[in-house]
């Protein structure tokens, strides 16, 4: 009597990262923690900015909250500026995170 080759199991792959899915969840689909955020309003950029002009870096990152110089204006597909931090530091930032401050004087 010939006996039948048992199937191979192999054990999850290491990369399997995904939580199981729950009888009786949600049409929610899944979001993984590590997917970026896209911000599509970005690419229009915030008007009336120059060279030269005092602003609040705003949104996340690096230097949140800082106050910062206008040293150039970069445009493409986001609109960007380089600026100069109260501390000294330079950074190139999405104008859209840029907020302008009042002259004082």
């Amino acid at each position: 009597m010939a006996t039948r080759k048992r199937k191979t199991v192999y054990p999850p792959a290491r990369t399997d990262n995904k939580p199981a899915q729950r009888p009786g969840a949600g049409p929610e689909p899944y979001v993984r923690p590590t997917v970026a955020t896209i911000d599509l309003s970005a690419g229009s950029g915030r008007a009336g900015l120059s060279v030269g002009d005092r602003v609040r870096i705003t949104g996340g990152g690096l230097y949140a909250g800082e106050i910062a110089v206008i040293e150039k204006m970069a445009t493409g597909v986001i609109p960007a500026a380089l600026v100069r931090t109260e501390a000294g530091r330079t950074r190139q930032v999405r104008t859209i995170d840029l907020e302008p401050i009042a002259r004082e004087g």
